[in-house]
């Protein structure tokens, strides 16, 4: 099915809203608002490796936290929405509910082609801030200033003990210093040849 095609049942079928759920809910609230009241519901996410006190742990995280999309008929859905357990508020701004433009969803869902959570793996490079996860520099910050790839170790520059110390860790031990979700999208619009600029 073509673009085009998509959009004029999406239109057909009512106009998409954004949800405030509760925080770290936004599954749960998917899943209700999909198995109780039967609309659709796009909830992105990502599959990411951080580095743990215990090693490197994968979780599924939401691409926009605290946020899911519901398409419906306003008029008919919006209290049983509000009152569907995971669900905060519709987003409003005073008592108007925006939709959000269906290309929009669209372009996003180039992406997320499936529910699947989309892979993505935080990227390291020269000048990236980090924290140390594990080993003797644990709770350590510092900047990346070399990268060993055929040692998959990396050389960070940390304030260690009130000195200024290079140190060489496992890449796995680090993870990037205040990355949040939003921060990725440029690396899935590349990953995906697509420019999301427009919906961030």
């Amino acid at each position: 099915m073509d673009q085009s095609s998509r959009l004029e049942i999406a239109r057909a079928a009512g106009a998409w809203y954004c949800a405030r759920t509760q925080p770290k809910h936004e599954h749960i609230a998917a899943r209700n608002l999909r198995g109780r009241l039967g609309v659709e519901v796009f909830n992105p996410r990502l599959r990411v490796e951080r580095a743990t006190r215990r090693g490197p742990v994968r979780s599924i995280e939401a691409l926009f936290p605290c946020y899911v999309f519901v398409r419906c008929d306003l008029a008919e859905c919006a209290d049983a929405i509000r009152y569907t357990y995971g669900v905060s508020n519709l987003v409003h701004f005073g008592p108007k509910v925006p939709p959000v433009p269906d290309d929009v969803i669209e372009q996003l869902r180039q992406c997320f082609e499936s529910e699947e959570p989309i892979d993505v793996e935080d990227r390291l490079i020269p000048g990236s801030p980090v924290t140390v996860a594990e080993g003797p520099f644990l709770g350590s910050q510092g900047v990346i200033i070399r990268l060993l790839p055929a040692r998959q170790r990396v050389q960070i520059l940390l304030d260690f003990l009130g000195q200024t110390t290079v140190a060489e860790v496992d890449r796995r031990s680090l993870s990037l210093a205040d990355r949040s979700m939003a921060d990725l999208l440029p690396e899935l619009a590349t990953t995906r040849d697509l420019s999301l600029a427009s919906v961030v």
